[in-house]
């Protein structure tokens, strides 16, 4: 079990938020929980394909990672374009009628609204989304067209998160967070457990942050079926509260000023970052500037179409070159849902 990483200076305790009591900290899921959650969404989730792509370790050996082998895991495949479907679809399958009739009410920069908007109109629950008022065009219609009521509020992830929590209040829906939900990252778990029967081989997985859900999962999988590998997180310098968090062992808020939507999160979560203290190897920072770059290698060397956030990985591996020379590294692209905008400027990187 690893130990907590050390506080590190110059993060300042005015930063911090208070910590939740243990009672308040829901259990992370079990491994049971997730084989579970991937026999209820077999044929309801796409077993995305886990990719070799000569051309990207040539990129990842021209960065510095010599002798690096990657494998992608092709999240950007997925149903809604992303791996979030795989938590919704599994927390919404659990819901009693009665649940279903009342709804649900959720917060998110995209991906998130579209997995729940996807299972709530797969199991017939009610669906409200609270996305920030200038939101990816791509991932609001999405969500539109999946049949979910939307309202834009405030400019970011947390103004969202906080009027979905007025609107849960006031209409007895339930509030389906982003992070703090054992099923929900069971659901997501399943994509670590797919990876792990296509490449059992590999020496590290990186996985991008922003709530925290995909690498928690990945670290609860991980331990439980190839103890001996290294489960390495990255989030966006520009948004980088979960991995302040990690760092200084106690729940943070950040500023979140990234454009890589995904990622856009200013605060921890007590669920993940529970998970994270205990088991991930090491918490990763890249720039946007670099996200957009691994775009573009997605983009040139793999024809594949990935968001900023679904990048991110495929970021620290260039980043951070001397972290992975020499491995085989798993690398999730979690999200292809780019903007136009996004991607004419991953071009120009």
């Amino acid at each position: 079990m690893r130990r907590r990483p050390p506080m590190l200076a110059g993060m300042s305790s005015p930063s911090a938020v208070p910590a939740p009591t243990p009672a308040a900290v829901p259990a992370p899921p079990t491994l049971r929980d997730v084989l579970d959650a991937a026999r209820r969404l077999d044929g309801l989730v796409v077993r995305t394909p886990a990719l070799e792509h000569p051309e990207l370790d040539r990129a990842a050996a021209d960065a510095g990672a010599r002798d690096a082998r990657l494998v992608v895991k092709h999240e950007n495949l997925q149903h809604t374009g992303a791996f979030k479907v795989r938590g919704a679809l599994n927390l919404l399958l659990g819901l009693d009628a009665e649940e279903r009739r009342r709804g649900i009410v959720a917060y998110s920069t995209g991906n998130h609204a579209q997995a729940l908007a996807h299972a709530a109109r797969h199991t017939g629950t009610r669906c409200t989304i609270v996305m920030p008022t200038d939101p990816n065009p791509v991932k609001e219609r999405a969500v539109r067209r999946l049949g979910a009521d939307v309202e834009l509020h405030g400019s970011t992830f947390d103004d969202a998160r906080e009027r979905a929590a007025e609107l849960a209040e006031t209409s007895g829906a339930r509030l389906v967070g982003a992070a703090n939900e054992p099923v929900l990252v069971a659901g997501v778990a399943t994509a670590t457990l797919e990876l792990l029967q296509q490449a059992p081989d590999l020496d590290v997985l990186v996985v991008p942050v922003g709530g925290g859900s995909g690498a928690a999962a990945a670290c609860l999988v991980a331990a439980a079926m190839a103890p001996g590998l290294e489960v390495v997180a990255v989030q966006a310098a520009a948004s980088p509260a979960a991995h302040d968090s990690w760092r200084a062992g106690e729940l943070r808020t950040a500023a979140n000023t990234t454009r890589a939507e995904g990622l856009a999160v200013g605060c921890g979560f007590a669920l993940t970052q529970r998970v994270l203290r205990e088991r991930l190897a090491d918490f990763l920072l890249v720039s946007d500037d670099e996200i957009a770059a691994a775009q573009r290698a997605y983009l040139t060397a793999a024809r594949t179409v990935a968001e900023g956030a679904g990048a991110a990985a495929l970021a620290a591996v260039l980043v951070h070159p001397d972290r992975f020379a020499g491995r085989r590294v798993g690398v999730v692209c979690s999200g292809g849902n780019a903007s136009e905008p996004e991607l004419r400027r991953a071009l120009d990187a």
